[in-house]
């Protein structure tokens, strides 16, 4: 990986220049230490945009591997914010179009930029749980997906990736301290999904949480048993 003073360089140039070194260097260890498998990428030119490609979360690598695999789809990334105060994560938003939301929060602005990016025929990519898993398991899903669908009318399309846990894995001590590692990444695409209604005698609640156990289980069949974690009861 870069030296920090490496990266103390990097920060100070232009972003057209910082841009084309991120995109050269994030490449080109994609390219010497990822072994990518894919499954399901013909589903993609059979649906109409706007998508919302969602995908289970494990690692850093997640989003630098499919922005690489989504890129001839016109995607917008969702990213967290704390992602720019980190100078080798922030390399991500120069490679991929990116639109920084605040976790946790009712980030009213961030919402009206997704709703508004679906309405004009463009994608977005998302991980629902919101953070990386430390245990390489599924957690749970946050409800605003739900919002953004509805809203802009968008299919959502889940996608489930592992592998990029053993080829960047998690520091807790300091992301800029990850390092990549030669791993198989799958990635698998499923099958479309529509919203379904609320039933007339339905409480808010239970719906919402009908729709997110059909939403996240569509990420969780995608993937090996052991890293279904809290969707490992698939109903469907």
């Amino acid at each position: 990986m870069l030296s920090k003073s490496a990266l103390g360089i990097i920060n100070v140039l232009p972003d057209r220049v910082v841009s084309f070194i991120a995109k050269r260097l994030l490449d080109s260890y994609i390219n010497k230490y990822a072994n990518i498998k894919t499954q399901g990428m013909e589903k993609i030119k059979d649906i109409k945009s706007p998508i919302i490609f969602i995908c289970n979360h494990l690692s850093n690598a997640d989003g630098i591997i499919l922005n690489k695999l989504l890129k001839d789809d016109n995607v917008t990334f969702l990213a967290g914010v704390k992602l720019t105060d980190n100078r080798l994560t922030k390399l991500g938003f120069f490679v991929a179009k990116t639109i920084q939301v605040h976790p946790n929060s009712p980030d009213k602005d961030a919402i009206s930029k997704i709703v508004s990016t679906l309405k004009q025929g463009n994608n977005i990519m998302m991980f629902p749980e919101g953070t990386r898993s430390r245990s390489g398991k599924m957690i749970e899903g946050k409800r605003g997906i739900i919002l953004m669908a509805k809203l802009s009318k968008a299919t959502i399309l889940p996608m489930g990736i592992w592998g990029t846990e053993k080829l960047l894995p998690i520091s807790e001590k300091d992301m800029a301290l990850e390092k990549f590692h030669h791993a198989d990444v799958n990635i698998s695409i499923g099958d479309p999904i529509m919203l379904q209604a609320k039933d007339k005698d339905e409480a808010r609640d239970e719906y919402y949480d009908r729709v997110m156990n059909e939403i996240m289980s569509g990420v969780a069949v995608l993937l090996p048993e052991q890293y279904r974690g809290v969707y490992s009861k698939i109903n469907r």
